[in-house]
């Protein structure tokens, strides 16, 4: 039988810049998040399916959602609760605000240390920034051996995982020792619907800021007489974060310009496979210096 892991899925709620429009964007370049829909990133609910299945296969094992973001990021830890997960923590502060992926790690480094975990599971990267660099950062921060581009785990034995990890070429698989960190490729299993039971069990789940913005608020009375429908929030202070390091002033990259680049019909063109079209796109291609 295998032992029972205790496993945290870092997951991210982020714009849905995959429908952007000239109304996403400011007047100085940074994205408008009101006017995007606020969504569970993609490769973080490939990651979260993941963590379920070895759930399942280990009886006793426990999947939490650790995220970082205001207090309206505590919606994706309740849809996480809702297909399976266990629990989850919200780290929210002002001082978080304006992190890069180095600070960003740290914040989650310095909040697994207070957790702890067999197993951290990420997804490859976020929608939002495309890095994918936040969670092998955080294995940095950690000392915690990684394997990076993981489509399945294969079996887990007593102190190791065996991973199936996608590469250019084709698959590998490798075994890392545990505690360990894994990053979820978008090629993973799509992650199972949300459970309507669990929906009903878990729907008044909240963290103590939201139980305190509606003190009469029947989640209020809940909370207090189910342990299970508490979220945890913590605060910089909470995880004993070097603040130095946090938001703005412990982030090395600074984004010097961000340009919106939205397609006007008139530049949409139609060509078909005749050579001529095809002759006409390659000289426009290396006049603009796309080729060549």
């Amino acid at each position: 039988m295998n032992k029972a892991l205790k496993i945290v899925v870092l997951a991210k709620q982020v714009p849905d810049t995959r429908n952007m429009g000239e109304e996403a964007m400011t007047a100085d370049g940074t994205v408008n998040r009101a006017a995007l829909p606020a969504i569970f990133n993609p490769d973080d609910l490939k990651a979260l399916e993941l963590a379920l299945r070895m759930k399942d296969e280990c009886v006793g094992s426990t999947v939490h959602i650790l995220t970082m973001g205001p207090l309206r990021a505590a919606d994706i830890i309740r849809d996480a609760m809702f297909r399976g997960a266990d629990g989850g923590y919200l780290l929210t502060d002002r001082r978080f605000a304006g992190s890069d992926t180095l600070a960003t790690s740290y914040a989650l480094s310095c909040a697994l240390r207070k957790i702890g975990a067999d197993v951290v599971v990420a997804g490859r990267q976020a929608i939002d920034g495309d890095t994918a660099q936040v969670g092998p950062q955080v294995a940095g921060w950690l000392g915690l051996p990684q394997v990076t581009y993981a489509e399945q785990v294969e079996q887990i034995k007593e102190s190791s995982l065996v991973v199936r990890r996608r590469v250019e070429r084709g698959v590998e698989r490798v075994e890392s020792p545990l505690p360990m960190l894994l990053t979820v490729n978008s090629s993973a299993d799509e992650v199972r619907p949300q459970n309507a039971m669990r929906l009903m069990k878990f729907k008044y789940a909240a963290t103590p800021s939201e139980c305190a913005a509606e003190p009469e608020a029947l989640r209020v009375k809940l909370a207090a007489e189910r342990e299970y429908l508490n979220i945890v929030e913590w605060t910089a202070d909470d995880v004993d974060c070097d603040k130095s390091i946090l938001g703005l002033a412990g982030s090395p990259t600074k984004v010097k310009s961000v340009e919106a680049v939205v397609f006007q019909d008139k530049q949409v063109q139609s060509l078909t496979s005749s050579d001529e079209d095809i002759e006409k796109l390659m000289v426009e291609l290396i006049a603009s210096r796309t080729l060549g």
